[in-house]
């Protein structure tokens, strides 16, 4: 199929110049004539389906984007306006379809024209956090539930490198919510895998999730151009449904740090000066932008879920922090964790939720959370002087913590039914009152109950992140 801006060729304008220089995607249009907007799109003499999109100016020179990676342009050839700018379909008729990063169909159905709008332009961004009630929803999963609380309308991500899990535990997250939930669901795909996203479609047909679920895809094989389009495209669908219809949206990412590795490869093709870490600065006011159009307004919601990559594990990495800053709950996934054979390999220090306040999740969670951590704290220390004098050396009270911190570890990990059919054990839902009944139960066992010692376990290969499944 080919890739067109948007599904029927806008017709063409006068003609404003022509082609003075190519290099990669970036085309220099010398203008002539009318000088066109930021964001418009540019049609070629001869070729309809080669679109120019606008990028920036150099005094008569207009920067643009091959958002085709066509081939058959040549220096000399003619460009006219088209006076329109790249545009997805909206609405009511978009639920249960997959699009790509320009409103093309990917699910071979027919194209939508109707109802179209600009994704450049953000709408309704005016966001809240007023006073209104903080409504908890429940995820079946002990450790976000427990340390990063899935608050409406608010942002938690799933921070770790490759191979940790982040997608598995983000489809994990899609198949319980999503299963009870009224929501709409909108799925954006950044440059990830094109098998995971067709198994994340069939998965979602066969659940009957698919109904009330919109899907955007640039993946791997797409572009730089149509990779970084797909989070303003997603976006650009949410909030029609949040300020028209007045709807609650769940908005899952995977994965927002494929939007900035995008953007980054964009900004080299421009001839853009890159700054600390090889990034380009203005890619960070891009990353602000699109997070800001992720809001609530008073008209409806937007609860965003949003898997990140960590460059060779480096949480410490400029576009990592920067991602980090926008988001209310940090879960973090460890490389230590999983080779332990942990699922999900959730790192209980690291792990951070500005969302974990006795107003929030009230004071019987707020003190077991702050006791977890203290205990998690507690381990990490006691661990080296165990690698020197031995478990049976420490107090009878260190023993006891330490062994409840191995309890703890033991406990978060659950079995997740997108990856039953590859384990061969059925998902595990926990409610909210069933996690924080078990983490007492370790804490504060009842008198006469003899307490359990958890041997250490031997490490496990790291989980192989080609082989995730998402059917039940």
């Amino acid at each position: 199929m080919k890739t067109k801006a948007t599904a029927t060729a806008p017709a063409a304008g006068a003609k404003i110049g022509s082609i003075q220089s190519l290099r990669g995607l970036m085309v220099e249009v010398q203008i002539l004539g009318e000088r066109p907007d930021e964001k418009e799109l540019l049609l070629v003499d001869g070729h309809p389906e080669v679109f120019l999109e606008v990028s920036f100016f150099k005094a008569d020179t207009a920067v643009c984007i091959n958002l085709t990676n066509s081939q058959v342009l040549r220096c000399g050839q003619n460009v006219r306006r088209s006076h329109t700018k790249v545009s997805i379909p909206v609405g009511p008729k978009t639920m249960g379809r997959v699009f790509n990063a320009l409103g093309e169909p990917l699910d071979e159905a027919a194209p939508i024209n109707e109802n179209r709008r600009v994704i450049s332009e953000a709408t309704g961004t005016k966001s809240y956090r007023g006073s209104q009630k903080m409504e908890l929803l429940e995820t079946g999963l002990k450790v976000i539930d427990f340390l990063t609380p899935f608050v409406k309308g608010r942002k938690i991500g799933i921070v770790g490198g490759a191979g940790v899990g982040k997608t598995v535990l983000t489809m994990e997250m899609i198949h319980n919510v999503t299963r009870n939930a009224k929501s709409l669901s909108i799925y954006c795909g950044v440059g990830e895998r094109i098998r995971e996203g067709n198994e994340l479609y069939e998965t979602l047909k066969e659940t009957d999730v698919l109904k009330n679920t919109v899907m955007f895809f640039g993946q791997m094989d797409a572009t730089p151009a149509i990779r970084s389009m797909v989070g303003p495209a997603a976006a650009t669908a949410a909030e029609y449904f949040r300020d028209e219809e007045g709807r609650d949206i769940l908005f899952f990412v995977d994965n927002i740090y494929r939007h900035i590795q995008a953007l980054t490869e964009l900004s080299t093709n421009l001839g853009l000066i890159p700054s600390e870490g090889g990034y380009s600065p203005k890619i960070f006011a891009e990353l602000r932008r699109l997070e800001d159009r992720l809001s609530s307004t008073d008209k409806g919601t937007i609860t965003s879920v949003q898997a990140v990559y960590i460059p060779a594990d480096d949480l410490s990495d400029p576009a990592v922090q920067a991602i980090q800053q926008q988001l209310d709950s940090v879960l973090v996934l460890s490389r230590a964790i999983a080779e332990t054979g942990i699922r999900p390999a959730v790192d209980l220090l690291k792990t951070t939720s500005a969302l974990l306040t006795p107003q929030i999740v009230g004071e019987r969670h707020y003190k077991l959370a702050g006791r977890v951590q203290a205990i998690m704290q507690k381990y990490e220390s006691l661990k080296n002087i165990i690698a020197i004098v031995g478990e049976n050396e420490l107090s009878p009270a260190d023993r006891t913590d330490y062994q409840n911190a191995k309890q703890l570890i033991q406990f978060f990990s659950q079995d997740f039914a997108v990856a039953e059919h590859l384990s061969g054990k059925p998902g595990q839902y926990f409610t909210l009152e069933e996690t924080l009944k078990g983490i007492e139960a370790i804490l504060d066992p009842k008198p006469g109950t003899k307490p359990t010692v958890v041997e250490e376990a031997p490490k496990a290969p790291a989980a192989n992140n080609n082989a995730k499944g998402h059917k039940k």
